[in-house]
């Protein structure tokens, strides 16, 4: 498209002006009202956790089923755009993208430092468990944990949704929205109207909440990497500095566009992410890593339908609520527009293709990534190399990774090493999701089109500014419970949508009439629109 077409798009001021007032107000409040902002925030989010947490796990378990069931079955040889549609991305372009535009920075952030909470109890997660901290049980219980917390189970919330929304705009000829995700169940109509509205404001104001959350971890872990490392008091000035390198950067790249910026700094994110794993593997306890991987995954079989399905009576709240509760409802705040975004790059494959690249290898990636750094932590704890768990009782939830690469070789080259991955890991998620808010505020958006650069510099610095004003104001047990709270309370509101866009899901692939030859799709009629609005 030309530069005079992409201006002639309008803006959708109904969506626009609602998620930026409320996400702005956000911001404000973090400043003016903070102990009020937070206390709230807190008591919704436990509240929602502690009632709906069945519901939750039941969502989790349903996304898991039918993903299995897309990728192994016969709807797994349909395409998106037809039999004849031609893939643009490259598999290793498309996997980096769908690796580091996904949780990247939760692997860093928690990598080592997840396993080490539970291995030593640090929170009360072992408590209802009868587990004994520091024990060969704890361990086993900690790397299980950790694997089943971040690998097939959420990524299986992700590509369900994504894979509905690229067959229902690719193959049905729907816009680009959330709302139109929702035609299986509602028809045209839900495309229109205030209801279209506040299903893409809700879902763009929980995307916006979770990456703040996901930048403010980020900025907690720079920050204590900077004073464990190099003595840099982290404060207000670090963070702030923090902010704007971040910021600048994902902005950069999303201002650049899908295939120069975004495409350019996933291919070298994920790039920096493969050189890590395996120099970690080589220098840390390689057999003892081994041998965890199949005993973490051995555990989380022997407990699956239990863990699956506990919404916190056996683990407990601090284990249960606090830990797993939490990563569902982050990402499910995030699970609608990563959607757009996966659907937006998946033109040409199938759904076979899409689950393979979108679920199963980041999730493979997960186990190994997971297995590597949380093993290396508890060895290096067992044996007395390191310290990990004293680390984060002394200091905050992910103060154990510095602990870690003081003991690895070359450690003047990793420590630096990773906190420029941890920055280019959260930028490259958040201008994505820059491009995918801008997307949706846009009037007529289509996937090989780019949103206004002005769209995403607001959305990006809307998002970076809300995260270090919590990160500032709203500190606490765990360093960043100001964002935690704000972000579990977006995955709470966004839930009802996400439901319903399973049960779309549903409709759509095992109720409906399979559309494999795009040409069949009648286009519908103005009338009809004429009267769906009406």
């Amino acid at each position: 498209m030309s530069g005079d077409n992409k201006k002639a798009k309008g803006i959708r001021w109904s969506v626009f002006i609602p998620a930026f007032i409320i996400i702005g107000g956000g911001a404000l409040l973090g400043v003016l009202k903070n102990e009020w902002l937070t206390a709230s925030c807190s008591a919704i989010f436990t509240w929602s956790l502690k009632s709906f947490g069945w519901l939750y796990q039941l969502v989790a378990i349903f996304c898991l089923v039918v993903v299995a069931i897309l990728t192994f079955s016969k709807l797994g040889k349909v395409r998106f755009g037809g039999r004849n549609a031609k893939a643009k991305h490259s598999f290793g372009s498309w996997f980096a993208m769908t690796l580091t535009g996904g949780i990247a920075t939760g692997c860093i952030v928690y990598g080592a430092n997840e396993v080490m909470i539970y291995y030593g109890n640090i929170y009360g997660e072992l408590d209802q468990l009868g587990i004994t901290s520091m024990t060969a049980e704890a361990a086993q219980f900690g790397m299980g944990r950790v694997l089943y917390n971040w690998t097939f189970v959420p990524y299986a919330m992700y590509s369900i949704v994504g894979c509905a929304m690229a067959y229902i705009y690719f193959n049905k000829k729907e816009e680009l929205s959330v709302a139109a995700s929702l035609t299986p169940l509602f028809g045209q109509g839900v495309k229109h109207g205030v209801w279209r509205s506040i299903i893409d404001v809700v879902s763009i104001v929980a995307l916006a909440l979770g990456l703040s959350s996901n930048l403010g971890m980020g900025l907690a872990l720079v920050g204590t990497g900077l004073e464990a490392a190099y003595g840099i008091k982290q404060g207000p000035v670090v963070w702030i500095i923090l902010f704007l390198v971040i910021t600048a950067t994902f902005i950069l790249a999303s201002v650049a566009g899908l295939d120069k910026g975004i495409k350019w700094l996933a291919d070298g994110t994920s790039k920096i992410f493969y050189i890590l794993l395996i120099f970690l593997l080589i220098a840390g306890p390689t057999v003892y890593i081994l041998n965890m991987m199949n005993v973490g995954l051995g555990y989380w079989f022997d407990h699956f339908w239990t863990w699956g399905l506990d919404p916190y009576i056996v683990g407990g709240e601090a284990l249960v609520t606090w830990w797993t509760m939490f990563d569902w409802a982050c990402w499910i705040a995030y699970a609608p527009l990563m959607a757009i975004f996966f659907a937006m790059i998946s033109y040409g494959r199938t759904i076979r293709q899409f689950m393979i690249v979108n679920w199963i290898m980041p999730s493979t990636f997960g186990v190994v990534w997971f297995s590597v750094w949380s093993g290396t932590a508890l060895n290096w704890q067992d044996i007395g190399k390191a310290d990990i768990v004293g680390a984060i009782s002394n200091g905050i939830a992910v103060s154990g990774l510095w602990e870690l690469l003081k003991q690895v070789p070359i450690s003047f080259i990793i420590i630096p090493l990773v906190m420029i991955t941890m920055m280019a890991a959260f930028s490259t998620t958040a201008d994505t999701m820059a491009t995918t808010i801008s997307q949706i505020c846009t009037e007529g958006s289509s996937y090989d089109e780019e949103p206004a650069n002005w769209q995403k510099v607001v959305w990006g610095l809307a998002i970076g500014i809300i995260a270090v004003v919590m990160v500032i104001f709203g500190g606490g047990q765990q360093g960043v419970d100001g964002v935690k709270y704000l972000s579990g309370v977006g995955g709470f509101c966004v839930l009802p949508i996400f439901i319903l866009q399973l049960a779309a899901t549903f409709k759509v692939f095992f109720i409906d009439k399979i559309i494999e030859d795009v040409d069949d799709v009648v286009d519908v009629e103005p009338e009809v629109i004429e009267e769906a609005k009406a």
